[in-house]
């Protein structure tokens, strides 16, 4: 049954779907250590297991987890039973491990698209702002709702300049400290506060508690990440289809406020258009054809 009359893509976005390639590469320094891990866990995979029920079924987890976090301290504040920061850790241990198979699965049955790289991506955006949710309430960091903001916005900030270095150079490149190392920190705070009680976080080191430890640390990755992100938009130039770098930004300004001034998302339209038309590298193209 067809729920929508128009055809959503054309003909040449279809083609260009079709031959986009996954390309990743990663100096993770966790990622060569648990490659044997996750290769046997694969390897006890059934066959007939899709890998986007592998990606869904990680994700759920990561929610449910987070969110029994959540109902015992929904502001952040309040010191959540240390089975709930265990049950956390053990939800981020499950989804890291099944987000980091779910691509293996698909290449063991010939079954990888550019569809399901979106989705396991689309599944990760969502995940980020759980796991980062669930690590402020570990620390009870909602004691102080700016380093708390903080905090959940560089997770968000890193997830994004990380896909558009993608967006632009036409790979995703994970650095020595990336995600990998962010995820087993995160699990790592979960079992401290599981062990010794969230309280354990406001104990003064000095004239700062430890708590702003997980502030700093995010701090720290960001300046790192966002370093060498930038230098890879930078040094990237152009990606495939002539995706420059400031054609990019103007998407993302576009997309934040075509919701509030259509007028100022038509008038950064037209200089996407332009761009286009100046490099000469496209033909001129809506900000929808992104393809």
């Amino acid at each position: 049954m067809q729920f929508y009359k128009e055809r959503i893509l054309n003909a040449a976005q279809l083609k260009r779907l079709s031959e986009h390639k996954y390309s990743c590469s990663s100096a993770s320094l966790l990622d060569a250590w648990l490659q044997p891990w996750w290769c046997w866990l694969v390897s006890k995979t059934p066959l007939w297991l899709a890998p986007n029920l592998i990606t869904i079924l990680g994700l759920i987890i990561n929610i449910v987890t987070t969110l029994i976090l959540v109902w015992y301290s929904p502001d952040a504040r309040q010191d959540p039973p240390r089975w709930t920061c265990a049950l956390c850790a053990l939800g981020v241990f499950v989804y890291q491990s099944l987000d980091a198979i779910d691509g293996k699965q698909a290449r063991r049955t010939g079954s990888q698209s550019p569809l399901g790289e979106l989705f396991d991506h689309g599944c990760d955006s969502i995940s980020t702002v759980f796991i980062a949710l669930g690590a402020c309430i570990a620390v009870k960091l909602g004691e102080y709702p700016t380093w708390m903001f903080f905090q959940c916005f560089c997770a968000m900030t890193l997830f994004y300049c990380a896909h558009w270095q993608a967006y632009v150079t036409g790979t995703l490149k994970m650095g020595r400290i990336d995600v990998t190392e962010a995820q087993y920190t995160i699990i790592c705070i979960h079992l401290i506060s599981a062990t010794l009680g969230a309280d354990v976080w406001a104990t003064q080191v000095g004239s700062f508690e430890m708590r702003y430890s997980l502030g700093g640390a995010a701090l720290l990755g960001a300046v790192m990440t966002l370093g060498s992100l930038g230098a890879a938009i930078v040094a990237g130039g152009v990606g495939k289809n002539g995706s420059t770098v400031a054609v990019s930004c103007l998407l993302l300004l576009h997309v934040a406020w075509e919701l509030y001034t259509p007028q100022t998302a038509q008038t950064i339209n037209n200089c996407i258009i332009k761009r286009y038309i100046v490099d000469g590298r496209a033909k001129p193209l809506a900000f929808w054809n992104f393809v």
